[in-house]
């Protein structure tokens, strides 16, 4: 009875009440959440606003099941890593939700998904298994109808002349690629696109040096002819995504939000403006955890954004869809 009301939000006291309602929930049926409660003596009923909440730390994710549900596993995400790292795992129940929040949440910040040509140049998503990222893009280049959407690994040539092709007949395109791969593409060749969005979903992947957000758009931005880079932002362990427009700022849907907490005392939230531990609340993740403390640090702002400014000293690298300074 509360999935329904999930993509309905009006305002925030619609979402604290709907978040309120989940964490309830939650907190009975997610037995590890419940044991990570008691742990904290953190009796669920005195919770009475966001702030209280406590999240459940996103390294749970590589050794534990997260569930709420005692509904069949539809499907397994697993994060990118190497064969020495433990991949976190996201037992997810109803695979309906999840189509439901990234086909309404790219509706939001960029409308009918029909009305684009979507390109993907995301090699190192596709040569492994489990990845939510490619669940998703898959599944929006079907929704978007359009003969020439579709996946590119290694042939850049190829994904040129498309490009070119599809900037002169004036269509609409949405190129989504891995950072390395974006770079890779600008150095194959030089672009001057007028009616193309360029997202990345970051990080290297072990394929090139690292560098801060800045450089990277600056080099896709002159390499593609474009005025800004957009960007996705997500995580094997969400079920909902964030988006930016432009200079590294995020915005949530409706759904989902973002809190800072302080990284000396993980269960004090900080105001806007201060930098601290990106702790996520995803109403779309009622079967599995909605209250998730990641690795990553960043700040918030009044408008409903927040920034990424990089992660967590000694955490392990894995697959998040984030730029590390």
């Amino acid at each position: 009875m509360i999935i329904p009301q999930i993509f309905d939000l009006k305002n925030k006291l619609n979402f604290e009440q709907q978040a309120l309602k989940i964490f309830q929930y939650q907190a009975i049926n997610n037995k590890v959440y419940a044991d990570f409660l008691n742990f904290l003596k953190v009796n669920p009923k005195s919770i009475i606003n966001l702030h209280q909440i406590p999240f459940l730390p996103i390294q749970f994710f590589k050794s534990h099941q997260i569930l709420s549900s005692k509904e069949k596993i539809q499907q397994t995400f697993l994060s990118s890593g190497t064969t020495d790292t433990e991949k976190s795992k996201h037992f997810v129940t109803d695979l309906s939700i999840y189509k439901k929040s990234f086909t309404k949440g790219f509706q939001y910040f960029y409308g009918d998904v029909e009305n684009y040509t979507i390109l993907a140049l995301l090699p190192s998503y596709l040569e492994r298994k489990g990845s939510s990222l490619i669940y998703m893009v898959d599944d929006l280049i079907k929704k978007s109808k359009s003969i020439d959407s579709g996946f590119y690994i290694n042939d850049l040539e190829e994904l040129y002349y498309k490009l070119i092709e599809l900037e002169s007949k004036n269509k609409k395109v949405l190129l989504v690629g891995v950072s390395f791969a974006l770079l890779d593409l600008v150095e194959f060749k030089k672009f001057d696109l007028k009616n193309t969005i360029i997202m990345e979903t970051g990080g290297m992947k072990g394929k090139r040096k690292e560098m801060i957000r800045e450089e990277l758009h600056q080099l896709l931005c002159r390499g593609f002819g474009v005025k800004k880079i957009h960007s996705e932002y997500g995580m094997t362990e969400l079920l909902s995504q964030a988006y930016s427009k432009g200079d590294g700022i995020f915005e949530t849907p409706p759904w989902m939000k973002v809190l800072i907490r302080d990284t000396e005392d993980a269960l004090t939230i900080l105001p806007h403006q201060k930098t601290g531990g990106l702790n996520i609340i995803d109403l779309a993740n009622i079967n599995s955890c909605s209250f998730i403390a990641t690795q990553d640090l960043g700040k918030t702002y009044p408008n409903n954004t927040f920034e990424v400014l990089g992660r967590f000293d000694n955490s392990d690298i894995r697959g998040c869809n984030l730029m590390v300074v």
